[in-house]
């Protein structure tokens, strides 16, 4: 497990700019999306108290 950590730490081209991976463009999408949906929340539970 060590050896994962070392060698993801290391940056395979340091001039070029770097491609966010599968996995984080997933995690920035989830993100969005719990972000979104705690307005849509927050917002229809404001609405429910007036109707």
């Amino acid at each position: 497990m060590a050896s994962k950590t070392a060698k993801k730490n290391q940056p395979q081209n340091s001039d070029a700019p770097r491609k966010p991976s599968k996995r984080e463009k997933r995690q920035k999408f989830i993100i969005y999306l719990m972000i979104i949906s705690m307005l849509l929340t927050s917002l229809l539970a404001g609405a429910s108290m007036f109707l």
